[in-house]
């Protein structure tokens, strides 16, 4: 079985959105110490939309391909689609990675997401999701479905995808959908 699929080679020997956008709406940067690779998105937003979304990526051949991907999946998007936008899609758009690549679909949507949150702080823009909690309750918890660490206030997994929202209560996050929170059991609305 090949290291890499076929849509992860054809992304890194023809990246798509390679470059930067002259006078972008948002930047956003993100690198792993670890194994070097550096990402940075640029996008211009026009009615909401992502109309034009670049990307200049230092690392291996898996962090170009995740790049490309995360640009092509993101392009033309409204803001909220494109923050839905999750580690774990982009892995699966790309027919797999192999798990010591995992970390660079985690580098995309990261530097997207970056990008993003830089457009709505210089237009102080606030995101109409009523379920999405203000930067200072931001806690770093586990999500209810897959256990993976949430530090951004997302609505949503950045790993699984998967919706949850706060618990007034105890302000931990637990599974959308349910009558009783998963962490504190208090019985909800």
């Amino acid at each position: 079985m090949p290291l890499y699929s076929e849509k992860v080679m054809e992304h890194f020997k023809n990246p798509r959105n390679v470059g930067e956008i002259e006078n972008a709406d948002g930047i956003g940067e993100v690198g792993n110490p670890v194994c070097g690779d550096m990402m940075t998105f640029y996008i211009k937003v026009k009615d909401n939309h992502l109309e034009d979304v670049k990307f200049q990526t230092f690392g291996c051949g898996a962090a170009i391909a995740v790049s490309s991907m995360v640009s092509e999946m993101a392009k033309g998007k409204t803001i909220e689609e494109a923050l839905k936008i999750t580690n774990k899609m982009v892995a699966e758009k790309l027919e797999g990675l192999p798990s010591n690549k995992m970390h660079c679909s985690n580098l995309g949507a990261s530097a997207l997401h970056k990008a993003i949150e830089n457009y709505l702080e210089k237009k102080k823009v606030k995101l109409k999701v009523k379920e999405m909690p203000k930067p200072s309750e931001e806690k770093v918890c586990c999500c209810p479905y897959c256990k993976s660490s949430i530090t951004m206030p997302y609505p949503y997994c950045q790993s699984c995808g998967k919706e949850y929202v706060f618990c007034p209560t105890c302000k931990k996050p637990y599974p959308k959908g349910t009558r009783t929170c998963s962490q504190c059991g208090k019985k909800l609305e």
